[in-house]
């Protein structure tokens, strides 16, 4: 999982929403400081993008599942504590592709500091 800060991670979904539907499951942390993107297995090792950060799953993976109690077509119960989807799995791409990713976050970063320059 990647996670960014708010503000450049809801940027980064918007241009991945307008460009193609490539864009995976998306997390938002209860406080809504933080949003954590799913990418594939293995993303760590390559992950150098200025701040952010990509959790090592040691090959494991993250498994989204739906709770037994779950009603059909239900987004399954967020892997993190205190978490919600911005973005469910049951209506988004299983994972985001971390190049697409990458891109949209340094175009995001762009975008936000032109803003804030203007300001």
């Amino acid at each position: 999982m990647v996670t960014v800060p708010a503000r450049q991670g809801l940027e980064a979904v918007d241009i991945l929403r307008r460009g193609a539907p490539s864009v995976g499951p998306v997390l938002h942390d209860g406080a809504g400081g933080t949003l954590g993107f799913v990418v594939p297995p293995g993303t760590a090792a390559d992950w150098d993008v200025p701040g952010s950060a990509c959790t090592r799953t040691d090959g494991r993976g993250l498994r989204l599942t739906a709770s037994a109690d779950a009603g059909h077509g239900t987004a399954p119960e967020p892997p993190v504590p205190g978490s919600g989807w911005l973005l469910p799995p049951a209506d988004t791409e299983p994972v985001t592709d971390p190049a697409l990713l990458r891109r949209a976050l340094g175009e995001a970063a762009r975008l936000l500091r032109v803003a804030d320059d203007c300001r």
